[in-house]
């Protein structure tokens, strides 16, 4: 027993420094404790049951550790989450300690490998997806060793962590100094080629001024966000506004930035926020553009159809919207809504299955109860620097992320309100995203939070100036316009893809083989 428990520990140890930003390098030896424990059992019926209890808890104590942050925010959702987190992960385990004690090992070792990644991607893509825990985000702050990921995106970095462990578990099973030998190979050789990759890439010549504004208005618990009326906060949005160089082609402001207490309707736009941001962009830089996220209102008239996810008062039918808008130059105008929701709090998964749990919904950087959504992503800006607008929570889907580079975007931004989750690791996580995000599409990433963290990434995923914490300021920066489109960007998770293809053959072949086994056994 006291074995296991300091094998648990380790595991969850080992699996969340990444997250903790030590390091994820010991990602690639996380998972051999718990394979020792499944080592350690038969393949009766108590066994297996024994096994699911200590990878849940461990996998469990993972979440935690790493993600409880999110309670700060949305209780329910944070429930969900960590349950669901851990869940998932373990059906990978349990398959491949079902399959390792009645089938060859070759084939529980493809199993892992296909089922966990599966599973990655299958949370990923569904409506109560939270992604933050695939092993390939744990690099986040190791950039330098995953510059292959615009070849493959997290996904390879799963794929390089379960191959590792298999190969390091192997030599310890066997006493095996070639498996060992295997293991510190299939290790560095990654790192090499990423190492390669970051001293030798080239930026763009060519330069676009943004700015990014962060206007330290604390939300948790609740502060001045909901505190300041709406019309201080947008005479301090202009403040900080005017402390940006005119001669930015784009000024940040962070999500919900406009209408956090009163809404804008959206069927007329001549609200005083609204004014007064076209005002400040006109006066101050008439050449350039101003990105602000809002909480925006569509009202659909009598007779109109409204949406799936219209909300219904008296005779009105309106939709809530997160949502981004541009104040470009001569009066152009341009909107997007947020696709990607945060499940708990901008909406709720299989609203039927889940209407019990409404009443539990924690507003985060939007409305409670499900918002609206645009049924794909637009770029703004010029065609000659065309930009790309991830809202908050969006930019930690690879995939979607990437879709913005291919309709055209040259360099891209963040906007988001971090501040719900209070000063923890939430808030520099989802920065550390941002920089795989820039290795994934070899784009320039302007981030603006509303506070912690702000600032710029570069195409290699180096961090070149930020405002942290508790700050609240204007950060400028020249950053790079690329063109060319990653090998990630053209075809997205086509490993997790490529993976539930392997996960199926497994199942296939270990029928196949339990059914011979059964007849030569029988003949």
């Amino acid at each position: 027993m006291r074995n296991k428990i300091f094998l648990v520990a380790l595991t969850v140890v080992l699996l969340s420094l990444g997250w903790l930003r030590v390091t994820g390098l010991t990602l690639v030896v996380a998972l051999v404790p718990l394979l020792w424990i499944s080592e350690g059992y038969d393949a009766s019926r108590r066994s297996f049951w024994r096994m699911v209890g200590w990878t849940w808890f461990t996998l469990l104590a993972w979440a935690i550790v790493t993600c409880w942050w999110i309670w700060n925010s949305t209780p329910a959702g944070a429930v969900a989450a960590l349950l669901v987190t851990a869940t998932l992960p373990t059906v990978a385990v349990m398959l491949y300690h079902y399959v390792s004690k009645r089938a060859p090992r070759s084939l529980a070792y493809c199993t892992l490998v296909g089922a966990w990644i599966a599973l990655e991607y299958f949370y990923l893509t569904t409506e109560a997806s939270f992604p933050w825990l695939t092993l390939g985000n744990g690099f986040a702050n190791e950039v330098w060793a995953v510059q292959w990921y615009e070849w493959t995106g997290v996904y390879g970095g799963s794929l390089w962590v379960l191959v590792c462990n298999l190969l390091f578990f192997e030599a310890l099973r066997q006493r095996s100094v070639r498996r060992a030998v295997a293991g510190v190979v299939a290790t560095v050789v990654p790192i090499v080629v990423s190492l390669v990759v970051w001293f030798g890439y080239d930026e763009s010549d060519e330069r676009v001024k943004i700015s990014v504004v962060q206007p330290n208005f604390s939300c948790f618990p609740i502060g001045q966000k909901y505190d300041l009326p709406d019309e201080v906060q947008d005479s301090i949005f202009r403040a900080l506004i005017e402390q940006c160089p005119s001669d930015s082609r784009y000024v940040l402001l962070p999500e919900t930035a406009l209408g956090a207490n009163s809404a804008i309707w959206e069927n007329d736009w001549s609200a005083a926020a609204i004014q007064n941001m076209r005002s400040v962009q006109e006066s101050h830089m008439p050449e350039g553009s101003v990105i602000t996220g809002a909480s925006t209102l569509r009202l659909y008239p009598f007779g109109v159809p409204a949406s799936a996810t219209a909300r219904v008062r008296g005779s009105m039918r309106y939709d809530v919207y997160n949502t981004a808008l541009e104040f470009a130059p001569q009066g152009e105008f341009d909107v997007r809504h947020k696709i990607k929701l945060v499940v708990g709090a901008e909406k709720v998964p299989y609203p039927r299955l889940m209407s019990f749990i409404s009443g539990l919904i924690v507003e985060l950087g939007g409305s409670s109860g499900q918002l609206g959504t645009d049924p794909e992503p637009t770029v703004f800006g010029s065609d000659e620097v065309p930009i790309g607008v991830a809202i908050c929570y969006e930019s930690v889907y690879g995939e979607f992320y990437a879709d913005f580079v291919r309709r055209g975007a040259k360099v891209m931004s963040v906007i988001t309100n971090d501040g719900w989750w209070g000063e923890t690791n939430g808030h520099r996580q989802h920065f550390s995203y941002s920089r795989l995000r820039a290795i994934e599409t070899r784009r320039s990433v302007a981030r603006s939070a509303n506070t912690g963290i702000s600032g710029f990434i570069d195409p290699r995923g180096r961090v070149i100036s930020s405002l942290g914490w508790d700050e609240r300021g204007v950060l400028t920066a020249e950053v790079s316009v690329e063109s060319r489109l990653t090998l990630y960007t053209r075809y997205g998770d086509y490993i997790a893809r490529l993976s539930c293809y392997l996960l199926l053959l497994c199942a296939l072949y270990y029928v196949a083989y339990r059914v011979r086994r059964r007849n030569h056994l029988v003949n």
